[in-house]
């Protein structure tokens, strides 16, 4: 029977010849963590390597995602499908083996880490996931909500300043099934941290409410695990453990320093780490002994198997609240979605509301709440601003769970959050903020898009239509930089209707995230037929037309009244227009040629209209059409003076139209 030191030497060995192998990665972390890995998935972490996605499984983030071989090795040695193969190809194209662990490519690999401090932030929305869905589903004697977030990290996540966002509210929140474990090696690239980095981090989490647990050494395998079986004591709080390590550990030469933190040992020191750890094997040659003392499927069956016998009693006493639980893990719609939301639309459409969309969208999620028990919204400290609350909500306040999340003023903690949510699965979170703000939280939905998780985003006040606040808060180029992230839907609604139709859109795309990027200010209202309705869905149609039209007017948002206004006085001067309204480019990009040149027609020129700059829309207008936008930053004075100020007005429309016949 292999021995726990040669259990843990398997990842040292595996990691450092992985990483010289593609001569390429961070070999450091994995060899420091060896020993922490190995108590936690051998003696504490409830999982199954045969079915990666059981509900109840606890969940493991590499917050450090640098260090990617250590879950490689960890996935590998416990039994799940990443066979050696894919451990040899390691940073190579289409390896399951990636150089940052991704969500979707190696099974067990939780969500995609590799932008410091997101792990741990993930880990938060995972663990407030877990805690929210017990709330809703648990019931006495009945606990199929119960499982742990582990997370390994290192000094640069505690560095990001999203890692404060969270972890503080997780210490509020009383996340009592979040540990985390800190890699304390005193080493980043840079070197020795010292120099910059000298937070009392025990300190630090102590103050956000956490349990700390300080001076663990994370190579004593006995310290580990009694420091974990402390963490699993504490309910009403996360836990951190302070696990001091030696980075590289092994290497005669390199441990210790940064040398080894984000480069191959090379060859010479791998033979010298083979020989001081008495590793005798070939590289990626693990002995049959050390892959039973790791093998976990047995184990992972077995508690799989007595959950869904768990479930089953679960199931027989509570069959709707068990029906309700399979479908949201499974992240399908209720089965009455699309009647409800035909519903919700016609009838927005019918009442004609002319407000503003932030003001239309609430009213949507008014509804949608009815329909959608897995919704958790929230907002950036800017609820009312944003419209992002209803009655039927429970707002989250400290350690009370609710369906509602006061995130505070903490954008990219927020996305991060929200992403952890969605991963764990059961839940659909949305969130809110100005949108000129986004740019807090870009990174946050990057990752969204990256992963393609269903997150909405609802982004207000989204022009120089916010007024007087000024240039610092007025979204000159957002809007079109968040169509550039590639699978992230964005949505610009001109009025009440187009808004029910984008949130329902949103809801149903479950391989997405959308932003819905919403005015301060009253719009007006279209009403539209039903080929209009199914064409919204489309993103771009035609909203009005006329014979013989000369100019295709192209217009989102609040700019699809000014539109609509030119259109009749372009009429009054003798020339025919069209109005297009495209609420989301992404959805028209995706119609077929025959739909798109039925809306934009061949060889008839085209001038947009949008509140924002303008070099996005050359796609739509060509080099021979115009563009009636923005290109400066804003000024403070009441919206409707700026834009006045800056062009948008029926004068301006009509002179460009002209410019361009």
């Amino acid at each position: 029977m292999a021995s726990r030191q040669e259990l843990a030497n398997a990842i040292r060995a595996l990691s450092m010849d992985a990483v010289q192998k593609a001569n390429s990665g961070h070999p450091g972390a994995p060899m420091g963590m060896a020993e922490i890995g190995e108590v936690l998935w051998n003696n504490h972490m409830n999982h199954n390597p045969s079915n990666p996605d059981w509900a109840n499984r606890d969940r493991f983030i590499l917050s450090n995602g640098h260090g990617s071989m250590l879950i490689y090795s960890l996935l590998h040695l416990t039994g799940y499908d990443l066979p050696m193969s894919e451990i040899q190809s390691f940073r190579q194209l289409h390896s399951k083996c990636a150089g940052h662990p991704e969500y979707g490519y190696a099974p067990g690999v939780e969500t995609t880490t590799g932008p410091l401090g997101q792990g741990i932030s993930n880990a938060v929305g995972f663990a407030m996931a877990e805690k929210l869905l017990a709330n809703q589903f648990n019931k006495p004697g009945h606990d199929i909500v119960d499982h742990y977030t582990y997370v390994f990290m290192g000094d640069g996540c505690l560095m990001e300043g999203v890692s404060h966002e969270t972890c503080a509210l997780a210490g509020t929140w009383g996340l009592g099934k979040l540990i985390a474990f800190w890699d304390d090696n005193g080493i980043s690239i840079d070197g020795h941290i010292e120099g910059w980095y000298t937070d009392d981090t025990a300190g630090r989490f102590e103050s956000y409410g956490w349990h700390v647990v300080r001076g663990v050494d994370g190579h004593d395998f006995e310290a580990i695990d009694k420091a974990i079986q402390e963490a699993k004591s504490v309910s009403d709080k996360p836990t951190l453990i302070c696990c001091k390590t030696i980075i590289g550990k092994g290497s005669p030469n390199k441990s210790g320093s940064h040398d080894c933190h984000g480069a191959a040992l090379g060859e010479e020191e791998v033979a010298l780490t083979r020989k001081e750890l008495g590793w005798e094997h070939d590289p990626f040659v693990i002995p049959q002994d050390i892959y039973d003392g790791w093998n976990q499927k047995d184990k992972g069956q077995q508690s799989e198997a007595a959950w869904n016998d768990k479930f089953a009693a679960y199931e027989k006493e509570f069959p709707e609240l068990a029906a309700e639980f399979k479908r949201r893990m499974a992240n399908e719609l209720p089965a009455d979605w699309q009647q409800k939301v035909d519903a919700l639309i016609k009838e927005t459409n019918a009442a004609g509301d002319k407000v503003a969309t932030r003001k239309a969208s609430q009213n949507v999620i008014t509804k949608l709440a009815e329909t959608l028990p897995e919704f958790v919204g929230g907002s950036a400290d800017l609820t009312g601003s944003n419209l992002t609350s209803c009655g039927s909500f429970e707002h989250v306040s400290g350690k009370k769970p609710g369906n509602y999340i006061s995130y505070g003023v903490r954008e990219f903690g927020m996305a991060a959050i929200m992403n952890g949510m969605a991963l764990h699965g059961g839940i659909l979170p949305y969130g809110g903020t100005f949108h000129m703000f986004t740019d807090y939280m870009r990174n946050g939905m990057r990752m969204s898009a990256l992963m393609k998780q269903r997150v909405i985003y609802v982004l207000t006040h989204d022009s120089i239509g916010q007024g007087e606040d000024g240039p610092t808060h007025q979204p000159i180029e957002t809007t079109s930089g968040l169509r550039f992230i590639p699978n992230m839907e964005v949505w610009r609604p001109g009025d009440a209707t187009e808004t029910a139709v984008a949130w329902t859109q949103a809801v149903a795309n479950t391989s997405n995230p959308t932003s819905l990027v919403l005015t301060r200010q009253g719009v007006g209202f279209n009403e539209r037929t039903d080929e209009q309705l199914e064409g919204i869905k489309k993103g771009g149609y035609v909203l009005c037309d006329c014979d013989d039209y000369k100019v295709i007017l192209i217009a989102t948002g609040s700019e699809l009244d000014l539109a609509m206004k030119s259109c009749e006085a372009l009429k009054a001067e003798g020339i025919a227009s069209r109005v297009v309204s495209m609420p989301c480019t992404h959805a028209f990009d995706r119609q077929d040629q025959a739909y798109k040149d039925s809306v934009l027609t061949p060889g008839v020129k085209r001038v947009s209209i949008e509140a924002g700059v303008t070099d996005y829309w050359t796609k739509y207008v060509g080099l021979d059409g115009a563009s009636v936008g923005i290109n400066t930053y804003g000024e403070s004075a009441p919206g409707g003076k700026l834009f006045e100020h800056f062009g948008f007005t029926v004068e301006n429309v009509v002179k460009t139209v002209k410019s361009v016949l």
